[in-house]
């Protein structure tokens, strides 16, 4: 049977307040927070590297201590989720230890002016080069490796769980031979559960899940919501803001569905092609749940959240999505600047 979401509420509270006697690792602790702007910038660790911002010297000098790369770090001074990595998944020794031992860790500010130089040499600033590098939720890390090549890319904030499979992905090589998804699977085999074993909502459509928007264009936005069974961050959202009615009203306004990320669950893709949830998923490279992707009416991605959202930074995803602003060729994060009210198409 689904999980009853009243039922779930209650329960989850119950685990919260719990957190610190159930998990060690206080993952619990790390899914469900405040991300509300913050009053006070967030502080850096003093390991973070002092640089000049020549990321091709950076890379140099990691090389020469005996690093296997560099991680380019993009925050904001009052981001929420910044301060989890910083005091959450930076308070852990053993992340610590290993980030500094593989990695030199340099910082920029998605809304910076500082002058940056790219691995390719190019001179701009920190905010062109966040946006060109499509920083779109903060924080986000590249991963490079000791060649300059992009290793990997974690878009916003992971519990100290995903943060130490992230390093060790990219610092023992595994990347060269596999995607972080691949690893995860084999590493850690997913549980397999009944289809039904998932969180129930009233806006999400039922089977058959037909998405094609490829021929004849779509109503109104799709979002689409790759989850999985036994998924506390699952029951964190479910629990949290999809209950809020800002939030419900929003998801009101779109087509939603729901798939088990592992499932053989047959679907046909906003683009026409038909496959099954586990291969679309694959072939979208998710490694995370919940991971939650919106297209347009014509099938088109418009943006995608495969980390730990909370209230804020879902009601300003949707915000953007029902906004039109990609249709106007407006980034997520040149939107922030200016937002302008949703069109409800």
């Amino acid at each position: 049977m689904r999980k009853s979401i009243s039922i779930l509420a209650l329960l989850w509270c119950s685990l919260v307040a719990a957190a610190p006697l159930l998990a060690a690792d206080d993952d619990f602790d790390s899914l469900s927070f405040d991300d509300a702007p913050l009053d006070e910038p967030i502080e850096y660790p003093d390991w973070f590297k002092l640089s000049f911002l020549n990321l091709r010297e950076d890379l140099q000098e990691a090389v020469q201590g005996g690093k296997r790369g560099l991680i380019v770090y993009f925050g904001q001074k009052h981001c929420p989720y910044c301060k989890m990595l910083m005091q959450v998944n930076f308070a852990k020794s053993d992340i610590v230890t290993y980030t500094r031992t593989h990695f030199d860790f340099v910082a920029t500010d998605i809304w910076g002016d500082r002058s940056l130089t790219d691995l390719s040499g190019a001179a701009l600033t920190e905010k062109t080069f966040a946006e060109q590098q499509q920083a779109t939720f903060t924080p986000t890390l590249l991963f490079y490796d000791a060649d300059g090549n992009e290793a990997l890319r974690l878009r916003g904030y992971y519990p100290p769980y995903r943060f130490r499979a992230a390093l060790e992905y990219v610092a023992d090589g595994h990347y060269k031979k596999e995607s972080f998804r691949e690893y995860l699977e084999r590493a850690d085999p997913p549980p397999r559960f009944e289809a039904n074993d998932l969180n129930e909502q009233p806006f999400f459509a039922p089977p058959p899940y037909v998405l094609d928007r490829s021929r004849i264009a779509g109503q109104r936005p799709l979002a689409v919501f790759f989850e999985q069974g036994d998924c506390h961050a699952c029951d964190v959202l479910h629990s949290g803001p999809l209950l809020n009615d800002v939030i419900a009203g929003q998801l009101a306004l779109l087509d939603a569905v729901q798939l088990d990320m592992w499932s053989d669950t047959r679907v046909v893709t906003p683009a026409g092609v038909r496959t099954t949830a586990r291969q679309w998923a694959g072939e979208l490279g998710l490694f995370y749940t919940p991971t939650l992707i919106f297209f347009d009416r014509r099938g088109q991605e418009i943006i995608r959240v495969d980390s730990v959202v909370n209230f804020y930074r879902l009601r300003s995803v949707l915000d953007y999505v029902l906004s039109g602003a990609h249709q106007r060729g407006l980034s997520f994060q040149r939107w922030r600047q200016n937002p302008m009210p949703r069109t409800d198409q």
